[in-house]
């Protein structure tokens, strides 16, 4: 037996046990990506598993080297933390792919539009209603009134016209109001907290929505007799009061209680609300309701300067796009959440997100080959009446699906998140051009994601593949490809499922994702 210390705790461990497999034994989780178990042969080229050894000062792969006796084994000191960082920008500077679409980067309740539009042309209307509702309270009232941001980022721009996505969007809602029971998420266990929302506008609705689906209860105040705030002056030809009513509705189905022809003066503000409620969102609007109070936020997370006290929407600063002022409410209403678990006011988070930039021609080309060629499609009776089932198939088959098939899974997403990489860093002329490799039943390669850990080519020889992968190339150039001039479906016939898995970005990945 080999004794040694990881970060200061002594280990013994069997002659030839990695540094990574002892510390494993200790509970130390050492980040790796090129790494597969104990299957195959190690082949070190990630660096993120770098620890140091503490008696010499020496960096390196703790996924490769054998303990030695005597070892002082340092994980996670500023000099260990770093160099696995710069590994990482190492592996971005020519990656190429996006972690996310531009479509839902550009939206401001940042929708899953991709999905979406995967589910839509798929038939599978009700799972896509389910997504939207994840990210958007009112996506009936949206899908007629947003400006679209989304669609002025879409890819497909550069093809011919963006996808529809309103439009889309507003079909699933629609085809969900038409049906004889609206779906309702399913809510959090109940806390019996109580919250106050003093507005009934985008803002105002989207936060109570939030705040419900979380379990707690929620009153909407509003001084008007109708509830809808700015959306009420929206004209009639853009948006149907029939549909703004039929979101608010739904809110009232799902639990909300609404207090309306209700004046939140100071008085009732300080002696009732604060009283009976264990959280406020103002979200009032400019300037429906009028309040005399020296109402500052303190930061990203909606607090006030009273605590319990949150605000959103036009209230802080004048919204023209409704998207904001929902997406602002959707925001105050996670922080309050958090505020009432106990873990005080808060944001969440978003990963890192690799970008590439705008397509090459050579790319659009690339791209194309997951969507239809049709133009943009036209509602036949007009915009206002929206899509039919078949147009908005046939529109949403447009997607180009430049989204990445494993943004969860995706280790060099993660680890880049938690080492705070910057993809830029070492990212010096023009990048690599992004090639799909289509020819498979169920598996697409991105070859420009790859970062050549060779575990593909490792299952592919075990499972007796004919051809399988391999390395193509030398030095800095060197990638990994299919040999002999074959299609992917001929390199991977058996061992596809295995490889996929096994890759620890989304170069190699299923069609229909994770």
């Amino acid at each position: 037996m080999i004794e040694l210390k990881i970060n200061s705790q002594p280990v013994k461990v069997k002659e030839g046990t990695t540094v990574l497999k002892a510390a494993e034994s200790l509970g130390i989780e050492i980040p790796t990506m090129c790494y597969l178990k104990d299957e195959f042969e190690n082949h070190p080229s990630c660096m993120v598993c770098l620890v140091k050894n503490k008696n010499n000062g020496e960096l390196f792969p703790s996924c490769a080297m054998p303990a030695r006796e005597g070892m002082d084994i340092i994980c996670d000191d500023e000099e260990v933390i770093e160099a696995r960082k710069e590994g990482l920008e190492l592996l971005l500077s020519d990656h190429v792919g996006d972690c996310e679409a531009p479509c839902r980067l550009s939206c401001p309740a940042f929708m899953d539009i991709p999905e979406m539009n995967r589910l839509i042309a798929n038939n599978k209307f009700d799972e896509a209603l389910q997504l939207v509702k994840e990210d958007i309270a009112l996506p009936l009232i949206l899908g007629y009134i947003c400006p679209a941001p989304c669609e002025g980022a879409c890819r497909r721009k550069q093809v011919d016209n963006p996808v529809s996505i309103c439009l889309l969007k507003r079909f699933v809602a629609d085809v969900d109001i038409n049906k004889d029971s609206v779906y309702l998420p399913e809510k959090k266990p109940q806390t019996n907290k109580n919250v106050a929302v003093i507005g009934s506008g985008p803002a105002g609705l989207a936060a109570a929505y939030y705040i419900l689906k979380s379990g707690q209860n929620c009153v909407i105040f509003d001084k008007k007799e109708k509830a809808g705030g700015s959306l009420l002056s929206v004209p009639e030809n853009e948006l149907p009061a029939k549909a703004l009513e039929s979101e608010i509705e739904i809110i009232k189905k799902f639990g909300a209680k609404f207090e309306l022809n209700t004046n939140i003066n100071p008085e009732i503000f300080e002696n009732t609300l604060k009283k009976d409620f264990d959280a406020i969102i103002i979200a009032t609007g400019n300037p429906e309701e009028n309040f005399n109070f020296d109402l500052k936020t303190i930061d990203s997370s909606y607090s006030t300067n009273m605590n319990g006290v949150f605000a959103c929407g036009s209230v802080l600063r004048h919204h023209k796009m409704a998207i904001r002022a929902l997406a602002q409410g959707k925001e105050a209403a996670f922080s309050v959440n958090l505020f009432l678990e106990g873990k005080g006011p808060g944001k969440a988070n978003r990963l890192f997100n690799s970008r590439f930039g705008k397509l090459t021609e050579s790319e659009i080309e690339e791209y194309k080959k997951e969507a239809i060629f049709d133009n943009r499609i036209e509602p036949v009776k007009g915009k206002l009446s929206g899509f039919n089932k078949e147009e908005a198939v046939k529109e949403a088959q447009r997607c180009l699906r430049c989204d990445c098939r494993k943004p969860t899974s995706c280790k060099l997403r993660v680890y880049a998140d938690q080492y705070g990489a910057n993809q830029k860093k070492y990212s010096f002329g023009e990048r690599k051009q992004l090639k799909k490799y289509m020819h498979h039943n169920d598996v697409v390669f991105e070859q420009e994601k790859c970062i050549r850990c060779g575990l593909c080519i490792e299952i592919a020889s075990g499972e007796k593949e004919l051809t399988g992968l391999t390395y193509i190339g030398r030095g800095f150039n060197v990638k990994i490809d299919i040999p002999f001039n074959k299609q992917l479906k001929e390199a991977l016939t058996i061992a596809s499922q295995k490889c996929v898995e096994a890759c620890p970005t989304g170069a190699l990945a299923f069609k229909n994702g994770e």
